[in-house]
């Protein structure tokens, strides 16, 4: 034989084998996938329940939390109504003995004009007693500098005695409860003399 034959022969006996063991790799390939479907019906089926377990907790996971979200409104929602009504109760508790040492004296017939006035200095100890449990507190800035955020001036008198812009006069003492201005002190204002 020749070398180019010897060549020719090779490359068809190679392309023979090749051929050959393609055929063999496609028949396992084959083989493999009739054994595969069962295979992977049963991994598919298992992965199947698993997602459906994952997704049965997922959705009682949201119930469960939708329902306590839902309680929570609810509760929530009473909680306010319950504080826009009874929300001046603590005030209410604290005013009653007031408004009761009010009665009292006013059903003393016999009361002199001395008797009167103890008796309103002492329903004037209690309201202030009150105020004070409740947080409130009196604006009285009587010689105190002017502070335009808790005293609204009424006039402005000239005074050589203060410096400008003290308070010289309160008309009507302001209230502050908890920090927060309830209402202004009405003063008069000094300013220097001309």
């Amino acid at each position: 034989m020749s070398a180019q034959n010897q060549d020719n022969q090779e490359t068809v006996d190679q392309a023979a084998e090749n051929l050959e063991q393609d055929q063999q790799d496609s028949q396992q390939n084959a083989e493999a996938q009739l054994e595969s479907p069962e295979k992977n019906a049963d991994s598919l089926e298992a992965q199947l329940e698993d997602a459906q377990k994952k997704a049965t907790e997922n959705w009682e996971q949201f119930l469960r939390a939708k329902a306590e979200m839902d309680n929570l409104r609810r509760r929530n929602t009473k909680d306010v109504e319950n504080a826009h009504k009874y929300g001046i109760e603590k005030f209410v508790t604290e005013l009653l003995p007031v408004l009761d040492g009010m009665a009292m004296g006013l059903a003393t017939e016999d009361a002199s004009a001395e008797s009167l006035r103890e008796g309103m200095e002492l329903t004037m100890n209690m309201m202030g007693k009150m105020m004070e449990k409740l947080g409130i507190e009196e604006v009285d800035p009587i010689n105190e500098k002017f502070d335009a955020e808790k005293h609204q001036a009424m006039t402005m008198q000239p005074n050589a005695d203060v410096e400008p812009n003290t308070v010289i006069a309160v008309m009507q003492k302001g209230y502050v409860l908890n920090d927060r201005l309830i209402r202004p002190a009405m003063v008069m204002v000094s300013k220097a003399v001309e």
